[in-house]
């Protein structure tokens, strides 16, 4: 029977896939700075999950009339009316919706249907995070560009235990890690992916961090040869995936010899919001439990 990649995790993948393709020449307002509205939004809309996140993280959820399927965080979110997907977007419907602020994906939305929605009048912001860094800049545009001070609190509590995190594992011993997606297709992603900035700053090095594709396919032997300290799996939802105990089939692997299979919920590692760190925290624990390991050889 062939194996297919579940809707949630491909919704994944073509997320990692658009954001890392976006180009320099991508109309965004994220690349420029955003000055502080004069007038809040009362009425926004958001076009990608990670952008409803970032909506309540700085304190405008309330303000979302409108979102796009697979928004599900926080629990509020998962009520607001939808229309259509992050590549799909019913312009129609959210015109009738007569939003003041449209947050939009600059390259995971359809460009012909942004452009139409400012043609139509509607004020729209474009965003790009591709690491860490960029989800603190996010978050302070969109508390600008709504209207809501407050919200740049967020962003600097934020950046703050961003940088704590780097303080503390920046100088760390390298630990090589393979980060499975999948497992039929076996599939991981490259230093083009935001979890690869989230390896590196646990102090990892991802062992397909060189491949030319965001989300390559490989091969078992091909991950035999490259013999990772770590396997690292995230799969489709916050329960560890059966499959990541497939790797005991090689007793001399480095991560099953060493029992370093872990796991890490793929929203909280794979999603550009603040839930980010709570995933970094999460590996970087983990990547310390085996230099700890090391030490004690």
């Amino acid at each position: 029977m062939k194996k297919t990649v579940p809707v949630v995790l491909l919704w994944v993948l073509l997320a990692c896939a658009f954001t890392a393709n976006a180009g320099n020449n991508v109309d965004t307002a994220h690349q420029a700075n955003v000055e502080l509205a004069e007038k809040p939004a009362k009425r926004i809309v958001a076009l990608a999950p990670h952008l409803v996140e970032i909506a309540y993280a700085v304190g405008v959820g309330d303000k979302l009339v409108a979102a796009v399927s697979y928004s599900d965080f926080p629990e509020a979110a998962k009520n607001i009316p939808r229309v259509g997907n992050f590549a799909t977007i019913n312009v129609e419907a959210i015109a009738r919706l007569q939003p003041d602020l449209i947050l939009a994906w600059g390259s995971g939305n359809p460009a012909k249907s942004l452009r139409k929605l400012e043609d139509l009048g509607f004020r729209v912001y474009r965003s790009e995070p591709k690491s860490l860094s960029d989800i603190a800049k996010l978050m302070n545009d969109v508390a600008r560009i709504s209207g809501h001070r407050e919200g740049l609190s967020a962003a600097k509590q934020y950046q703050q235990k961003l940088n704590k995190l780097r303080q503390r594992y920046q100088s760390q011993s390298p630990v090589t890690v393979f980060y499975q997606v999948w497992n039929q297709p076996l599939q991981t992603l490259s230093d083009q992916s935001i979890v690869s900035d989230v390896i590196k700053l646990c102090g990892g090095k991802n062992v397909f961090g060189d491949a030319p594709a965001v989300a390559p396919k490989v091969s078992v032997e091909t991950v035999l040869r490259r013999d990772p300290e770590v396997i690292v799996a995230s799969g489709t939802d916050a329960s560890r995936p059966k499959w990541l105990d497939d790797w005991k089939a090689w007793p001399n692997l480095q991560a099953v010899k060493k029992d370093q299979l872990y796991f890490v919920p793929p929203d909280l590692i794979q999603r550009h919001t603040p839930r980010l760190l709570q995933g970094a925290e999460i590996l970087c624990k983990q990547l310390a439990q085996v230099r700890s390991k090391q030490q004690e050889i």
